[in-house]
């Protein structure tokens, strides 16, 4: 079977030899790479997974059982709608390029080498989630997260085989080797190196760390480099699914802990198994304020420099009606940078804010998700509600790095951050309670107690359907 028949794409392998070579020495690795830091203990099992194969309506979401090994990775991009003109930056108006420029070329590959390692290192964070999933649905949620990532990262090693010679075939061996939270040779980025040992863990990463993605997605599908625009917007069409499944997640939790909460002596859910408001609210501090480091600086010249060459643009650059000037060279951008004593309004120029202008518009999506939470608690009818921390707390990257402000954003000093952590990030208690509700779940439409099902199943299937056929399951010899 050729690389053609195994793979499906739409960007000719099969008439460019030289690539398809260059692919298939890189396969075998890939799937070595798969099985050795995929999901543990479920490789040889039949999970009913939505496979691109092409990517008209009816192809990029088909539906059926299949192994995570044999699963189709395939290499696609959006088709082409005419002749493509760049949309913004210094190039504004210019023939979208099919080449590398020369002068862009390092500034290019790091961009892809960057986005394309986030993509291995999730699944390796995820690797064991599946011992303690929650039900059969979740499982198969976890196990469609992980082949898709697996599939972006063939869309990003595609280009550099395809426009990045040897530097580019010895980028994309790297991505294999590093992993995630090793000590001699981690994931690039901070927040694809933290351990994803629980399943609210997971529901965070995927509601915070993977919008971030999207949006980190959004801005390079304005790039003049066509084909790097052309594969981040397919791409785009499988994030949806990834944030779905953090943000219905959280609401699942909290809708179950209400419950529980008019169940339980005080409110308290720890005595039936559930997971409190507060506890929740820790997570969400934690890993809303890391995924804000994934944006950079705020004030960039790597941001400017990016925009100005026409690399990345801005959220929904060439569709938002409100973007009128897209060179952005006459615009500024009020920020808050601190001080010794406190924050000051800073006027920059807007191209170096270009991180933070993306950032802004990530942030009022994760507000949207926080609005329906709280609809529930609401309903509910409770006080309590879910709220993001501010934009200063417990930064690592940025202009807020190093200062320490509470979650409201209020100044704190060293002394008293050591003191007000403990209240507003997640304890080591805190971990080893969620630990003990990680218990798995696989009888078809049973759930773990500290979650509730889902309004509706996958692809119209019932939410009690066998999403996951394990091997001594008698369905699976009649498929496998």
């Amino acid at each position: 079977m050729s690389l053609y028949d195994k793979i499906p794409n739409n960007v000719d392998l099969s008439q460019d030899r030289k690539l398809q070579k260059a692919l298939e020495a890189w396969q075998p690795n890939f799937l070595d790479w798969w099985r050795d830091m995929g999901p543990k203990g479920f490789q040889e099992d039949l999970v009913y997974l939505r496979t691109a194969i092409s990517v008209e309506s009816d192809g990029w979401a088909h539906f059926d059982y299949v192994k995570m090994p044999d699963y189709r990775w395939g290499i696609f991009l959006t088709p082409r709608e005419g002749e493509k003109r760049i949309g913004f930056g210094d190039h504004e108006g210019e023939k979208a390029w099919e080449s590398v420029p020369g002068e862009m070329r390092g500034d290019l590959r790091r961009i892809i080498v960057t986005q394309g390692d986030t993509e291995p290192a999730s699944v390796e964070q995820q690797q064991l989630l599946g011992r303690t999933c929650p039900s059969l649905y979740d499982l198969r949620n976890l196990f469609q997260v992980n082949v898709e990532e697996g599939r972006h990262l063939w869309a990003m090693v595609h280009l550099l085989h395809a426009y990045f010679g040897r530097d580019g075939r010895e980028e994309a061996e790297e991505m294999l080797v590093r992993r995630s939270g090793n000590v001699d040779s981690p994931r690039i980025l901070g927040a694809f190196n933290k351990p994803i040992e629980d399943w609210l863990s997971f529901f965070c990463f995927t509601m915070f760390t993977d919008r971030d993605g999207k949006y980190q997605l959004a801005s390079l599908a304005e790039s003049a480099f066509d084909p790097l625009a052309r594969a981040t917007q397919f791409m785009l069409t499988e994030e949806a699914h990834h944030l779905f499944v953090g943000e219905t997640g959280i609401r699942r939790i909290i809708q179950r802990t209400t419950e529980l909460m008019k169940e339980a002596p005080e409110g308290d859910v720890t005595k039936n198994g559930g997971i409190p408001l507060d506890l929740l609210q820790r997570y969400v501090n934690e890993w809303y304020s890391a995924s804000l480091d994934l944006f950079g600086g705020e004030d960039s010249s790597n941001a400017a420099n990016y925009f100005s060459a026409s690399l990345k643009g801005r959220f929904r650059e060439g569709r938002d009606k409100n973007i009128t000037d897209h060179k952005a060279l006459e615009g500024v951008h009020t920020i808050e940078r601190p001080t010794a004593d406190g924050v000051t309004n800073d006027e920059i120029p807007l191209r170096r804010a270009m991180n933070l202008v993306l950032r802004n518009a990530y942030t009022a999506d994760c507000e949207r998700a926080v609005r329906g939470w709280n609809k529930v608690l609401q309903k509910a009818g409770l006080s309590e509600r879910i709220s993001l921390p501010s934009a200063r707390f417990n930064r690592k990257v940025g202009i807020y790095a190093g200062f320490h402000f509470d979650a409201e954003g209020n100044t704190l000093s060293a002394e008293k951050w050591e003191a007000k952590a403990l209240e507003i990030l997640p304890s080591d208690s805190d971990r080893t309670y969620v630990q003990s509700l990680m218990q798995q779940v696989t009888e078809p439409g049973k759930f773990a107690n500290w979650i509730s099902p889902p309004a509706r199943g996958i692809n119209d299937m019932p939410v009690d359907h066998k999403y996951t056929l394990f091997t001594d399951d008698p369905e699976y010899a009649k498929r496998s």
